[in-house]
């Protein structure tokens, strides 16, 4: 049947199974949101209050939920605005379409008012960059782009369309989309054959989760992996909640805010298996060749160029984690390590995560967030400081439950990807976690969670200072804070009231946890503003060019 270019995009939104887009509106884009309009029934549309705002919401609710996230910009300064969002989509590898409008085909290339060309400057941040010109290309290149954003290793995909190709008509038949298929045609089964030798020989075998485990769904691989092998384990930040952070083996993050435990214990153990992870340098934080450096290395991951891309690894397997795992669990017999076990238990009671309780802190309002919710929550973060007290001292117990910028480490991240992440899991207690120079940077999300009325929690730790930075600053540049200090007159509870939110300052330990309490059932959005120290750090800490032994605390500091 014949539709425009218009109608064409929202049956291919359909085709698809979308069922949430976040973006905002434009001239070069008016013909798909008058499309929009009339399906509005089967397909919500969130007005976001800025671009960047749309694609941090479409990531979240990737994140939450393995499906693909969609944001929608018109040309030029709107597309631009989607860069940001795109480019820390990609970082994580989270699939997301972003459909953006051009100016029409005889006015490409003239410099014409709000033209951009976006999908050159896209290209390097995303897995595949479209400009389609004809409405007869349309169909066929919005599947090629959910295909392409699921398949292998994820990410985003931006599809650019001329203005033309949104009102010319086409012929359309609807398809039925194809399964997305594991990725399994280059696992190699000697190789795996050779890793479950030496992990027969194991003295001291260590498991290392990253991200990979979470975006392949291989939760329950993971865990009978590492019953079998009996060892313990460690993740990254994104690989939090692909193996239980209350589990009796799990011994915390690996790398610069890791814990000792982990950090010691990678640096000791004589096999180091890697399940999707890249190996970065918040993990790798000294010498490549002194990672685990008493360790054979064995990498699985379903991207074959992060293959000894930052470490040199002795054995890889490239696919998709949670086949690689099945088919280990194959060839494995019940080890056993108790000698191993024991240690590394003495040693993670030995030297607990710590902070300083005699005052209203991050982590204090991390662990009665945990228990308030009974670790049943989605937690969403800016990045910073409190990014890495929401990575210890909340236990995340399944997957896609933190929802963080862990590769590009963008700021104003949070608030966006809660409002996504709200909307795809509309069931769950969503809350994000940000600092006040973080929130200041997205703050006007809070008027889409009002508009909306997205109930989400937002929970800003107010230390007054750009807290990582001044951190920095304290221990590496001698105290010598410039422009990190926020000491202005800015009222958050007034600006949330203003945008149409509920707000509560607490000042005290006492009030944290009946305000989190009311916040949660309250059922609509809510802003909580928690007065913390300037000066509270987040340790255990590497310094940087350490290796991971050399990790430090607060008392390590104090005793030199």
């Amino acid at each position: 049947m014949q539709l425009t270019g218009s109608e064409i995009v929202i049956e291919c939104l359909k085709e698809q199974g979308v069922d949430t887009v976040f973006g905002y509106p434009g001239g070069a884009i008016l013909n798909i949101y008058d499309e929009l309009y009339r399906h509005q029934e089967e397909i919500t549309h969130i007005l976001t209050s800025h671009e960047q705002g749309a694609a941090h919401a479409a990531d979240g609710y990737a994140r939450a939920t393995g499906k693909v996230g969609v944001c929608m910009a018109t040309s030029g300064p709107g597309a631009t605005n989607l860069v940001t969002g795109i480019a820390t989509a990609y970082m994580d590898s989270v699939p997301m379409v972003a459909i953006t409008c051009n100016v029409g085909t005889t006015l490409l290339g003239k410099d014409s008012f709000q033209e951009i060309d976006i999908a050159g400057v896209t290209m390097p941040i995303t897995k595949y960059s479209f400009l389609v010109k004809d409405a007869n290309d349309l169909a066929d290149t919005l599947r090629r782009a959910f295909r392409i954003a699921q398949t292998g290793r994820p990410g985003p995909v931006l599809v650019d369309i001329a203005k033309n190709a949104t009102a010319d008509k086409a012929e359309y038949q609807r398809q039925v989309p194809e399964a997305i298929e594991r990725s399994q045609e280059r696992i190699d089964e000697a190789v795996i054959e050779e890793a479950v030798r030496l992990l027969h020989q194991a003295k001291k075998p260590m498991i290392f989760v990253g991200g990979g485990a979470v975006l392949s769904d291989a939760s329950e691989e993971l865990m009978d992996f590492a019953e079998k092998v009996d060892a313990p384990v460690c993740d990254t930040l994104m690989g939090k909640g692909a193996f239980p952070g209350n589990h009796s083996r799990y011994v915390g993050m690996l790398g610069m805010h890791g814990t000792k435990t982990s950090n010691l214990s990678v640096a000791e153990c004589d096999v180091l298996i890697v399940v999707g992870s890249r190996f970065s340098d918040r993990v790798v934080t000294g010498k490549p060749e002194l990672f685990a450096k008493n360790a054979t290395i064995i990498h699985i991951d379903v991207d074959e160029a992060e293959i000894n891309k930052n470490v040199l690894v002795d054995y890889h397997i490239i696919g998709d984690v949670k086949c690689v795992l099945a088919r280990f669990l194959d060839r494995m017999e019940q080890m056993y390590h108790k000698e191993w076990m024991d240690k590394v238990m003495a040693r993670k009671d030995a030297l607990p995560l710590a902070y300083d309780d005699s005052g209203l802190t991050g982590p204090y309002i991390m662990e009665t967030l945990e228990k308030v919710t009974g670790g049943d929550a989605v937690v969403c973060t800016e990045v910073g400081q409190h990014q890495m007290w929401a990575a210890q001292y909340f236990h995340y117990q399944k997957p896609r439950t933190l929802i963080t910028s862990g590769g590009l480490g963008t700021m104003g991240y949070g608030l966006g990807a809660s409002l996504g992440a709200k909307m795809g899991q509309p069931e769950r207690t969503v809350v994000n976690i940000a600092g006040d120079g973080c929130f200041r940077m997205n703050m006007n999300e809070l008027a889409t969670a009002s508009r909306h009325n997205i109930p989400i929690i937002e929970m800003v730790f107010n230390n007054h200072v750009l807290g990582m930075v001044r951190q920095w600053q304290t221990l590496f540049y001698g105290k010598r804070y410039s422009h990190t200090v926020l000491n202005d007159q800015v009222d958050y509870v007034k600006l949330a009231e203003a945008m149409g939110v509920k707000a509560y300052q607490v000042t005290k330990k006492e009030e944290v946890e009946p305000v989190l309490k009311e916040a949660i059932d309250s059922g609509k959005p809510v802003l909580i503003e928690f007065i913390i120290e300037s000066d509270d750090k987040v340790f255990p800490m590497i310094a940087p060019g350490k290796d991971l032994e050399d990790c430090f605390d607060g008392k390590d500091l104090l005793e030199k």
